[in-house]
C-alpha cells in the first residue's frame, strides 16, 4: 500500500507541477492520468527571470550544516568569500549560518534570513532539501539554492535550484593516485599484488557516497587490476572520532591504503599515526598527513557562487539543476605531496585529458561487473521520492551515464571488487 501511494503521489506532483511531454496512453487512447511519467518525459523548471538587486543592496545567506572544522563546509566557504569578494559583495552583506542540522532548524534559519533581508539563499548539505523547498515555496520573491539535492527537476518551483559537479572524475584521478602508490608499494615489496587492499570511510549508503567511492576504486583499478576495497559507513557526515576508528579498523582488516567521504581529519589522522597512505577529500591533508597525504578531490564552487550572486546583480535567471563539468574547471586535485608516487603526475595529466574529451568514461561498464555480470541495464531512480518506482534508464552506449538525468549522483551500484556492510 505504501508503494502504491508513493506512486500516485509522484504522479500527481508531476502532473501538477511539470510541463511533460506525450502523456502515455491506455488501450483505448485516453490519456492514463496514474501513469507515473519518467524523468525522460518531465521538463526540467524553468526559473523566472530575477528583478535586479543593486549592488549595495543584496543581502545573501549561507547555511551550513557545519562550521569550518568540516572539510565540506570549509570548501563552501571559501567559495562562499571568494565570489563575494569577486563581485564586490562586503561581509556586511553577508549572513552566514553554521551548525544547521538536516532538520526542521533549516527552514527556521531560512525564514530568519529572510527577515533578516536576504534575498539570495544557499544551503549546503543533502538533508537540507525538503526544509529549504518549504522556504521557496513560502517566500516566492527570494531565491534558494541547495547544493547535493535532486528535488528541483520535479518539483516546479521556480525560485529553487539545485547543483552538483561531476566530482566522480575527479575521485577518478584520485584513485589513479591510490592506485600508482599501490604498484609503488607492490613493487618495494612491501606486500603482494593480490593483497593490494583499500579501505574506504563513507559516511552514509547514498548514491553520492556509493558513485563516489565506486568512481575511486575504478580509477584505482584503472592502474592497479589486483586492488580490492572495503568500505566502513560512519552514519554521520562528521564525527571525527567515528572516522578515525573505521580507518584504524580497515586498518586492522588489511588495508594498504585509505580513503574517505567523510568531512573530518579523523581517517587522515588515522593514518598518519599508522603510517599508511591516505587519499582525502576536499581540502589538503598534508599538515595532517606530512608523511601519508598523497591527494584530494574537490569540488570547486566558486564559480557556481559567483554564477548565483551575479544573476541577482544583473537580473538574470539561475538554473533549476546545474551540474557544473569537470571540463569547465568544476572538479579539481589538491597538488601532490612527496608522498605520491613517481609518474602519477603524468599519468593523472595524461587520463585528465582524456576525460575532457569523452575518450575515457569513468563508469564504462566493460571495466566492471556486479555479481560477475557485465551491467547491460539499470533503472535508477533520480527523482528520489522515497519509494518511487524507478525507471529512468542509465546504462547507454556501454556506460553508466552518471549526473546526466540529474546534477547529483544516482550511481548506487555495488560493484565487484567492492565489500561494504551487510547492514
Amino acid at each position: 500500500m505504501k508503494k502504491l501511494l508513493a506512486i500516485l503521489l509522484c504522479a500527481a506532483m508531476l502532473f501538477s507541477f511539470a510541463a511533460c511531454g506525450d502523456a502515455k496512453t491506455t488501450s483505448t487512447g485516453n490519456a492514463d492520468e496514474n501513469a507515473v511519467k519518467s524523468i525522460d518525459e518531465t521538463e526540467q523548471t524553468v526559473p523566472s527571470k530575477i528583478t535586479a538587486v543593486a549592488k549595495d543592496k543584496l543581502k545573501v545567506g549561507f547555511i551550513f550544516l557545519h562550521d569550518s572544522n568540516s572539510t565540506y563546509d570549509k570548501n563552501f566557504m571559501d567559495a562562499a568569500d571568494a565570489a563575494c569578494k569577486a563581485l564586490g559583495i562586503t561581509d556586511e552583506q553577508k549572513i552566514i549560518k553554521t551548525g544547521i542540522p538536516e532538520g526542521d532548524e533549516c527552514y527556521t534559519t531560512a525564514k530568519e534570513l529572510v527577515n533578516s533581508g536576504c534575498q539570495l539563499i544557499f544551503a549546503d548539505s543533502f538533508g537540507h532539501e525538503p526544509y529549504m523547498i518549504k522556504a521557496a515555496k513560502e517566500f516566492p520573491e527570494v531565491q534558494f539554492c541547495h547544493a547535493t539535492g535532486t528535488r528541483a527537476i520535479i518539483e516546479g518551483v521556480p525560485n529553487y535550484h539545485t547543483a552538483f559537479a561531476e566530482i566522480y572524475k575527479g575521485r577518478f584521478l584520485a584513485g589513479i593516485a591510490a592506485g600508482m602508490k599501490l604498484n609503488e608499494m607492490i613493487d618495494a615489496g612491501k606486500f603482494k599484488a593480490e593483497e593490494a587492499k583499500m579501505g574506504y570511510v563513507g559516511a552514509f549508503p547514498y548514491a553520492e557516497v556509493i558513485s563516489g567511492y565506486t568512481s575511486f576504486y575504478l580509477g584505482a583499478k584503472s592502474v592497479c587490476p589486483s586492488v580490492t576495497m572495503e568500505v566502513q559507513y560512519t552514519q554521520s557526515w562528521f564525527d571525527i572520532e567515528k572516522e578515525n576508528s573505521a580507518a584504524k579498523a580497515l586498518i586492522a582488516n588489511g588495508c594498504k591504503l585509505i580513503s574517505q567521504h567523510a568531512d573530518s581529519s579523523g581517517a587522515p589522522s588515522a593514518c598518519e599515526e599508522k603510517g599508511i597512505p591516505n587519499v582525502a577529500y576536499n581540502v589538503d591533508t598534508s599538515n595532517i598527513g606530512p608523511s601519508t597525504a598523497i591527494v584530494s578531490s574537490k569540488i570547486t564552487w566558486t564559480p557556481y557562487m559567483t554564477m548565483i550572486i551575479k544573476a541577482m546583480l544583473d537580473g538574470g535567471t539561475i538554473p533549476a539543476d546545474y551540474c557544473a563539468t569537470f571540463a569547465e574547471g568544476a572538479v579539481e586535485l589538491t597538488p601532490l605531496t612527496k608522498v605520491a608516487a613517481k609518474g602519477t603526475q603524468e599519468k593523472i595529466d595524461e587520463v585528465a585529458e582524456k576525460l575532457k574529451k569523452d575518450e575515457i568514461r569513468v563508469f564504462d561498464t566493460s571495466t566492471f561487473t556486479v555479481n560477475g555480470k557485465e551491467l547491460t541495464t539499470y533503472l535508477a531512480d533520480v527523482v528520489d521520492l522515497g519509494d518511487y518506482v524507478p525507471d529512468t534508464e542509465a546504462v547507454k552506449d556501454g556506460r553508466f551515464i552518471e549526473s546526466e538525468k540529474r546534477s547529483a549522483p544516482y550511481f548506487n551500484v555495488i560493484i565487484d571488487g567492492i565489500t561494504v556492510p551487510e547492514n
